[in-house]
């Protein structure tokens, strides 16, 4: 994945990161919570050892003296020192049980013992770590081993005292929200990455192409008035599906130059991409251009063109296949350009009769009559319906809902047109929102184009 996958990852399921990082915030409040807080108290020993005057006593008394120092913080934490001041402040424990409160350490080159206890009870904490301290030296006296006189040679003096703690050493409820925030998000971008790479479905572009290999010729945008109002070029206000579809005619005019026929097939792999929606307008956008143009409703499963266009469907293309009726006397015209055959008539075998000879026939009647030929077909996946009109047609156009259909199936679709020899000439990418990732550059122009106000609902078929 690219930088720029990644930030589309980002802008698609930011909802789900802010979420995770959100649960892993409250998460980590919640240990704090929960948490019994625990306070330090500390006090520091300094210790000296007698030694003689000359270098040589010097010497051999530093050494001397940093041993006893690391000897002594180890005393620390033994009974010697905890039984005594288990025995002062009269504590309902043991001296193993304390020792685990209380650590020792010596700085580097230094004779200073730092003793840390660590409690629930910050007072308590305190008296504790002053007790340790007071038995310390007293330890050190009985321990250290006789000086000049009758005097030890090592003496301990307290240089800081302890104080009652103010506020708890654990938890540091900053410290534990801010590495629930940063672990809650690398946990959302991660689960949001993973449910990129696990979703199969087309979305984008470049998800079209990556699947398929295929050119997009066409990228419409997703109207949620497309189902109320499914054709752009009826009431001449400008819209962004308007200028799509112009730029999808015009594509295929060049694509058309080396087509055996200017016939073309436009199906999708399953139903609700909006194939229909696409055939319609495209033919519209033909026509506007100058060109006479025949839109043949071939979905003789769930014809919808009639109805789009309120023409009258009862006779159409069936009544032609079986011979009741001429080709010129049942197309209806939409428009200056645009002639429509309805379905006509649902017949029990659609397949065998878009396979016929005389549909084989008819379109090439109707495309030494027309400029171009535009055929709305049953999804591929479905049936096997646009499969045999394609090998006929000039050209097949595979219409791609985004978000609504998976790459297997997009695939699936394209190899069962391929296994007829058809032309595919290009995915038009259906219902494409602004956060999709397209190459097309529409989102400098969504102001001046505005959606129709109409009430939310699926796009076309």
């Amino acid at each position: 994945m690219e930088l720029a996958d990644y930030l589309t990852v980002l802008r698609k399921y930011w909802i789900s990161i802010l979420a995770v990082t959100l649960i892993g915030v409250l998460a980590a409040a919640g240990v704090s919570l929960l948490t019994t807080p625990t306070y330090t108290a500390s006090t520091s020993v300094f210790l000296t050892v007698q030694s003689g005057d000359s270098a040589g006593e010097l010497q051999q008394g530093s050494t001397y003296a940093e041993n006893q120092v690391k000897s002594f913080a180890q005393v620390v934490t033994k009974p010697v020192v905890l039984d005594a001041v288990i025995k002062e402040l009269s504590l309902p424990t043991t001296s193993t049980a304390l020792a685990a409160q209380v650590t020792a350490s010596v700085p580097t080159g230094t004779a200073i013992i730092e003793v840390q206890v660590v409690g629930t009870n910050p007072e308590l904490t305190c008296q504790i770590a002053a007790a340790i301290g007071k038995q310390l030296i007293a330890a050190v006296g009985e321990l250290s081993p006789a000086g000049t006189g009758s005097s030890p040679s090592v003496k301990a003096t307290i240089i800081a005292p302890p104080v009652v703690p103010t506020s708890p050493t654990s938890p540091r409820v900053a410290l534990n929200l801010a590495l629930g925030a940063l672990l809650g998000l690398l946990l959302g971008v991660g689960q949001a990455i993973l449910r990129r790479q696990l979703d199969n479905t087309i979305v984008s572009e470049a998800d079209a192409t990556a699947a398929t290999g295929r050119s997009v010729v066409g990228a419409v945008t997703f109207d949620p008035a497309a189902s109320e109002h499914p054709l752009v070029f009826t009431d001449g206000a400008p819209s962004l599906r308007a200028e799509a579809y112009r730029r999808l005619r015009t594509n295929l005019q060049f694509l058309f130059v080396q087509a055996k026929s200017r016939s073309l097939v436009v199906t999708s792999s399953v139903a609700g991409e909006g194939k229909t929606t696409t055939a319609l307008n495209l033919a519209f956008a033909l026509a506007d251009a100058g060109e006479r143009v025949l839109l043949i409703d071939a979905d003789l499963r769930l014809p919808k063109v009639a109805s789009y266009l309120n023409l009258e469907g009862a006779a159409g293309l069936t009544t032609v296949l079986i011979g009741r009726a001429e080709l010129r006397d049942v197309v209806q015209p939409a428009s200056a350009n645009l002639d429509v055959l309805p379905a006509g008539q649902l017949p029990p075998n659609p397949a065998e009769l878009l396979g016929s000879d005389e549909m084989r026939s008819t379109l090439a009647l109707a495309s030494q009559a027309y400029g171009y030929v535009i055929i709305d077909c049953a999804p591929t996946l479905a049936v096997t319906d646009s499969a045999l009109l394609a090998q006929m047609a000039g050209g097949a156009l595979v219409v791609v809902g985004s978000r609504g259909v998976h790459r297997p199936e997009l695939v699936a679709s394209l190899a069962a047109l391929e296994s007829v020899d058809s032309n595919i000439m290009g995915l038009v990418l259906n219902k494409l929102r602004f956060d999709s990732g397209s190459g097309y550059g529409y989102r400098h122009y969504r102001q001046q184009y505005p959606a129709r106000n109409a009430d939310p609902g699926p796009q076309a078929r």
